[in-house]
Order: C-alpha cells, then sequence, then structure tokens
C-alpha cells in the first residue's frame, strides 16, 4: 500500500477519469443553453435547465453516501457514470425542454456522486505531505478538462446529437481507469451531518461566503451562455468565451489565494467581491463585437465568482476545530447546493421580465451583500491567529469541497 500511496502517479487514474468527465461535462454547459435559448423553448427553460444542475447536486449530496456505504467506491463510481450516459442519452433524442431540464438534474446528482467518490479517494491515496498537491492537480485538471469542453463545443455541429455522443464517449473513457485501478478502496464516506450551528459559530463570513458562491458560481458559468446566445454570438464565439472563462480561475485565484495567506481573509474576499461588481459592470458595456475584450471581462468575472469559495473555505479551516472538519464539510457541501439551486431559480423566474442580462446584476448584488456582510465582520471579531491558518489551496465552487466526507466511517482495524 505504501508503494501505492507514494507519489502523484499513483492518483493519476481518478484525475484521469474527472478529466474525460469534465471535458463532457463542458462541452454540455455550452450546448444545452445554447440550443434552448435558440429553439422554441418558452424563456424560462433554459435557465431551469441551470437550476436543476444545481437540484440535482443537492439530490445527490444526501443520496451518494448511503450508496457508496452499499457498494463500495468503485461499483458507484460506474453507477454515476452510468446516469451520466443515461443523461446524455436523454438530451441527444431531440431537443424536449422538460425531458433536457429532467436530464441536467440527473447530471447533477451523478456530478455530486462523482465529486464525493473522487476526493474521497484523493485524500485516502495519497500521504499527508502532499495531499495538497494532488488535490491542486486534480481541480486543475479538471478545469482544464471543462475549457477544453468548451472548445470542442465550438467546432462540431450544433444540429443533431453530436454532442451528447461525444459525452457519452468521453464518460465511458472515463469508466476504464477508475475499473482498472489498482488503487486500495477508501473507508466509506461519513454521513452527511447538518449542523448549522456549528457552522455559523466557527466563521459565520466563511458560512455565508460559501452560500454566496453557490449562487454565484451557477449564475456565471450557467446564465453566461444564455446570455451569449439571446445576443446573437455565433456558436463558435459562444464556445471561446466558455473556454477562456475557465482560465480566468487560475489567473485571479492563485493571486488572491496568496494575498490571504498574508493578511486577513475577509480583506481578500471583500477585494474579490469589489472585483466581482468591476466584470460586472464592464460585462454590462462592453460590445458583443469586440470578442477579446468581452471574453477578458468575462474570465476575470468568471475567476473571481469563483475565488469567493476558495478562500470561503480556507477561512472555514482557519477557524473549525478538527475534529469538526467532518460535520463543517457536510454542511457547507449542502448549503453550496441549495444556495446554487435558489438563486439560480430565482433568477430563472425574473428573467423573462427583466431580460437576459439579469443575472449579471443578480450576480453583483449578492457580491455587494457580501461584502456588506464581510465588512461588519471585521468590526466584530478578530483576525485568526496566523500560526492557526492553513495554506491556501486551489479550489472551484465547480467542485465543491467534499473531501473531509472520506474520514469518518471508516471501519476500525
Amino acid at each position: 500500500m505504501e508503494g501505492g500511496r507514494s507519489s502523484l502517479l499513483s492518483i493519476a487514474s481518478i484525475v484521469t477519469s474527472m478529466t474525460a468527465v469534465a471535458i463532457g461535462n463542458g462541452m454540455m454547459l455550452a450546448y444545452v443553453p445554447f440550443v434552448l435559448t435558440r429553439s422554441a423553448a418558452p424563456d424560462w427553460v433554459p435557465g431551469a435547465a441551470v437550476t436543476a444542475i444545481a437540484f440535482g447536486g443537492l439530490i445527490g449530496c444526501v443520496l451518494a453516501g448511503p450508496l457508496i456505504r452499499r457498494v463500495g467506491h468503485a461499483r458507484a463510481f460506474s453507477c454515476s457514470m452510468a446516469l451520466v450516459i443515461l443523461a446524455a442519452v436523454l438530451i441527444s433524442l431531440g431537443v424536449h425542454p422538460l425531458l433536457w431540464i429532467f436530464a441536467r438534474a440527473l447530471y447533477g446528482a451523478a456530478a455530486s456522486t462523482n465529486f464525493i467518490i473522487s476526493q474521497s479517494w484523493l485524500n485516502h491515496a495519497s500521504d499527508n505531505h502532499w495531499r495538497g498537491k494532488a488535490m491542486a492537480l486534480f481541480y486543475m485538471a479538471y478545469v482544464i478538462g471543462l475549457g477544453a469542453g468548451a472548445w470542442l463545443f465550438g467546432r462540431i455541429p450544433v444540429d443533431g446529437n453530436i454532442a451528447p455522443i461525444i459525452t457519452i464517449f468521453f464518460t465511458a473513457i472515463a469508466i476504464l481507469p477508475i475499473g482498472l485501478t489498482r488503487l486500495p478502496t477508501p473507508p466509506a464516506p461519513a454521513r452527511v451531518s447538518i449542523d448549522i450551528a456549528m457552522a455559523w459559530r466557527s466563521s459565520p463570513v466563511a458560512f455565508i461566503g460559501v452560500l454566496a458562491s453557490g449562487g454565484l458560481s451557477m449564475l456565471v458559468q450557467g446564465f453566461t451562455p444564455i446570455y451569449a446566445a439571446t445576443n446573437a454570438m455565433s456558436q463558435e464565439d459562444v464556445a471561446a468565451l466558455m473556454f477562456v472563462m475557465q482560465f480566468g480561475l487560475l489567473v485571479i485565484q492563485y493571486p488572491m489565494g496568496s494575498l490571504s495567506d498574508r493578511v486577513d481573509r475577509r480583506i481578500v474576499l471583500v477585494a474579490t467581491c469589489a472585483l466581482i461588481v468591476a466584470a460586472g459592470l464592464a460585462a454590462l458595456v462592453v460590445s458583443f463585437d469586440s470578442l477579446l475584450l468581452l471574453m477578458l471581462v468575462f474570465a476575470l468575472f468568471a475567476g473571481a465568482v469563483e475565488t469567493v469559495y476558495s478562500i470561503a473555505n480556507a477561512h472555514a479551516n482557519d477557524r473549525t476545530d478538527p475534529a469538526d472538519y467532518v460535520p463543517l464539510a457536510s454542511t457547507m457541501l449542502v448549503a453550496w447546493s441549495a444556495a446554487a439551486t435558489l438563486v439560480p431559480m430565482l433568477v430563472t423566474v425574473l428573467t423573462p421580465a427583466f431580460g437576459a442580462q439579469l443575472f449579471i446584476y443578480a450576480t453583483m448584488a449578492v457580491a455587494v451583500l457580501y461584502a456588506a456582510f464581510v465588512l461588519v465582520r471585521l468590526r466584530m471579531r478578530e483576525r485568526a491567529p496566523p500560526q492557526q491558518c492553513e495554506t491556501f489551496e486551489l479550489r472551484s465552487a465547480q467542485v465543491p469541497n467534499a473531501g473531509a466526507l472520506a474520514e469518518a466511517d471508516a471501519p476500525s482495524e
């Protein structure tokens, strides 16, 4: 076992599988809202498809643990991949709005299961001294996979069912590395235990930050292709926009994360919210004829939104006793999923009345409200002692943190 835990190469199967999944996901994140927006479906349908992903993810948070405890990680992974394939098959049958909404909810449930399995396996397979590098590699590979899927979307016919077929292809490939891995099976994941009071006591800023990031991430990642398609952007331009947005995460998160290791993380969160508002204002005024400038603006927009999640997670760990990490992770995971469902749902309901740009105003409003809350908390509580703070790690709100759920139900030796 020690030999299997000795280097980053030992987790290649997990990273490879999830990167393949991300390619299909990145394609469908662009394809589904683009096609629905261009179809005769009612105006609320594209937004409902975005909301369905988060709602399915919320269901997956609850069901994934019992499934894994019943059949084990490898079989559960195959089952979740089967759900991804089934969702793509439903979409390949033609544009049926309600069926597509159900398919995206099915994908959301499978995605939560995938994240819990992959992160718990990574935690179990990696040694303490390089676990942070392993998780950073996992997140970076997944984000690059999302970008690659968006890029690929721009190079296939949008008519017909080529996109879901390619998604099925990459999902089938994703099953192979896990099916052939020799990594030892991790302990069963912890039961999802919700303790909002504990999460609030540990860090109100972190708890509200994770709630905010759920809404922020689903708004920007989900509604941007709808907004672009509504403004008559071509398929190739939408694909380029979605591709560049994924790399905004790396450009913004690394410097802001490093800064949060040196100064009070709450100050960096306020600065990040200010960047979200600035990018949102720019997104409202930049012409769609200026594609390069538009891509830059939305890359900054997406990168700043994802950074709220990662810094809020780091701040939560700074303030929480290690014995509470598992219930904290459970609570944060469900809180993120709930906000990622409710905020896009509200925007979906209001979009027909206020227009496709409403998601930008909603994103800025959430950022302003969260920044105001953090400023109030700055006056009420001192900074966490630097010696108690963990080093910042790359995180993406598109891959909610489920890693701590790996530890609780390990069988006794």
